[in-house]
């Protein structure tokens, strides 16, 4: 079997794949996407850092390709749906640069506060500043910490023991577990007006592009100092640049762009911005170990079928894998619906089997739930291996009930997520071999395919809810693919699934709650 390595890998991983009998390895670094489209058919294996593109059109022209391994976290250059489409697995090393990028932050945080690259420029330009790079000290001031996962959690630690004030948000995470590591939780809007710094560390999707914008500088203190060393976009670099003219933000400390590299622009050029070229993960200690572990997931894989470290499908062998596919589908969407549908960290979710399972193992099942609730929220680091571990550090309480009555379906699976001030629950099932569908939402039945773009509505249980909206959208040239109508066992509210070729607008969701018999309007979204 053939592996390509087509970004730089580290040494100790290139010897174990060229040491491995059964295995030829080919170091093919820097090829542009055409000449990789090229010879991309003759491999088994392919092993990528964040230069390579895996395209839709690479992988159609991937004809022998049976997985993708990412050494370190980020997936954003896989296009994971097209490759699930075609059977290939997506493997990432989630462990390898955690402690990497948390030093990294404290180092941007600590040479932002003294000015250590201005002041090795301004020496080796034969100056000597001392006077105009004045610095502070980090003592005894507040670091706001926003995502309290494994890589915000130890920079909150590291900078604990640089005797500074920990400040955490984090909405997916209890605030017993925050407080039971020494940690204050608070609000976001608490967060902005009570730190001195402030530090990011939360996966980049719809709700946290551009989270420090304009009108959360506007909330922070005068003289902030802002780092971000987890994704590009999600300080909105327009904003920052407009704060740090204004004197609103005293400095900021960036290693990841909107775009990368991002060029000669005003905010690189910004005499109070200091910044690295993405080096959050660049040790050579972090690199062995990413280079060892993906090179270990590829062997372990093509010789073994062992699946470690997944993204798209979990640590299963291949025939109990075949057997659970339709089901782990489902029960990933579910637990995906379930997310999109609550607000508020999850304290408990409980999964209910009931029906005829066939004897089939189901706690991938379990697992596949749990990935689904977690990957909106944790994005690149959640894969079905590590979910109910990162469920665990959450503090959620993980609950499975297993039954062989089921009244209406031969089987069916109910997700039950409980947060501080609600539970919410999912029920869905299989029919025939592989038709997904979900059947109740709390006291609501339906039957609806979790695919595509999706919009829930609750209306009032009155004449004219649904042509209200449906000549709304059809004045916005909006088709309706599919409706699902159901109604609560009460009779006062009707709940709608819409199905749409494209994203309703954050305008149009305005317009929608205008009418009159419109409650309330939920945009959902799957992965194919």
């Amino acid at each position: 079997m053939k592996v390509l390595v087509s970004d730089n890998l580290g040494e100790a991983g290139i010897r174990m794949l060229q040491e491995e009998d059964g295995i030829e390895v080919d170091v093919n670094t820097g090829l542009d996407h055409e000449a990789l489209k090229n010879i991309i058919g003759a491999y088994d294996g392919l092993i990528i850092r964040s230069a390579t593109k895996v395209t839709e059109d690479l992988l159609i022209a991937a004809t022998r390709l049976k997985v993708v391994g990412r050494a370190g976290i980020g997936l954003d250059n896989v296009d994971i749906p097209a490759a699930t489409k075609r059977g290939i697995i997506v493997m990432n090393t989630p462990g390898g640069n955690v402690i990497t990028t948390a030093e990294h932050a404290i180092g941007m945080l600590l040479a932002l506060s003294r000015n250590v690259p201005e002041g090795t420029a301004s020496l080796k330009a034969g100056r000597w500043d001392k006077k105009k790079l004045q610095g502070r000290e980090i003592f005894n001031k507040v670091l706001g910490v926003i995502g309290y996962g494994k890589i915000g959690s130890i920079v909150a630690d590291r900078a604990r023991g640089l005797k500074m004030k920990v400040i955490v948000y984090d909405p997916f995470v209890t605030p017993e577990q925050i407080e039971k590591a020494g940690f204050k939780n608070v609000s976001l809007e608490e967060l902005f007006r009570g730190s001195d710094y402030i530090t990011v560390h939360v996966p980049k999707f719809n709700e946290t592009t551009g989270l420090l914008n304009k009108d959360a500088f506007e909330q922070m203190k005068d003289g902030v100092m802002i780092i971000n060393c987890a994704r590009g976009g999600i300080v909105d670099e327009d904003d920052l640049y407009a704060a740090l003219q204004s004197g609103k933000v005293a400095g900021a400390a960036l290693d990841v762009f909107e775009n990368e590299p991002p060029g000669i622009c005003p905010l690189i050029e910004h005499e109070r911005l200091i910044c690295t070229p993405h080096l959050g993960a660049s040790t050579q200690e972090a690199q062995t170990k990413v280079a060892i572990d993906v090179a270990g997931q590829i062997i372990e894989y093509l010789k073994h079928d062992t699946i470690l470290n997944a993204v798209n499908v979990p640590s299963v062998t291949g025939d109990l894998l075949k057997n659970l596919k339709p089901i782990l589908t489902l029960a990933d969407h579910m637990g995906s619906l379930q997310t999109q549908l609550i607000r508020g960290p999850i304290e408990e979710v409980s999964i209910e089997y009931a029906g005829d399972f066939k004897g089939l193992d189901l706690s991938p099942v379990t697992i596949a739930v749990l990935r689904g609730l977690l990957a909106p929220v944790v994005k690149d680091d959640v894969n079905f291996v590590n979910a109910q571990v990162l469920a665990k550090e959450r503090g959620i309480k993980i609950k499975e009930i297993t039954s062989d009555a089921s009244e209406e379906y031969i089987n069916l699976i109910t997700v039950r997520v409980t947060t501080s001030k609600v539970t919410n629950t999912v029920s869905g099932t299989i029919f025939g071999k592989n038709k997904m569908r979900i059947v109740k939402i709390n006291n609501f039945r339906l039957e609806l395919i979790p695919q595509g773009h999706l919009a829930l509505i609750y209306t009032l249980d009155k004449p004219g809810a649904i042509g209200s909206f449906s000549s709304l959208l059809g004045n916005k040239k909006i088709n309706i693919d599919q409706m699902h109508v159901g109604q609560e066992e009460t009779g006062k509210m009707n709940i709608i699934f819409l199905k749409t070729s494209v994203r309703i607008s954050d305008n149009l969701v305005e317009q929608l709650l205008d009418l009159p018999l419109i409650i309330s309007v939920t945009r959902l979204e799957f992965e194919s």
